[in-house]
């Protein structure tokens, strides 16, 4: 969860909603857009409603309702129950390496290697070797 939320915006607890040049709304700390939002739910702050204008803001701009939000959808495209298979890069197994995939291409475009080059990746990577190293 921390080398996916290192790798989005260096895990910025502040980071606001915005619209990139390619288009999209991506907010929060995960940078986590509505339809991915949407896959996972929608959960909502406590006493919050999902369908009122601003649930969505209101939850992916707040740390802890973020991070539920990549668990759901991570637990929804991990088990393959989407009619998926979650291991995004091939190579037999599912671990956080395929959530980095799922999390950057979504659940059901998470097949593609070109991610390999691009910063989030780089980033993550960086991250899940310091991690897996202090795991040994």
């Amino acid at each position: 969860m921390g080398c996916l939320c290192e790798a989005s915006t260096s895990c910025n607890a502040t980071s606001p909603c915005h619209t990139p040049p390619g288009g999209g709304y991506f907010c929060g700390p995960f940078l986590i857009s509505f339809p991915y939002w949407t896959d996972a739910g929608k959960p909502v702050l406590k006493g919050d409603d999902p369908n009122v204008k601003g649930a969505f803001e209101n939850c992916v701009l707040d740390l802890y309702c973020a991070a539920k939000t990549v668990r759901q959808y991570m637990k929804k495209f991990a088990s393959g129950g989407a009619g998926v298979s979650a291991d995004c890069n091939g190579d037999g197994v599912v671990n956080c390496v395929d959530f980095a995939y799922m999390h950057m291409l979504g659940g059901f475009g998470c097949h593609d290697s070109s991610m390999l080059g691009t910063a989030f990746f780089k980033r993550f990577d960086n991250c899940w070797k310091v991690v897996e190293a202090a795991s040994v």
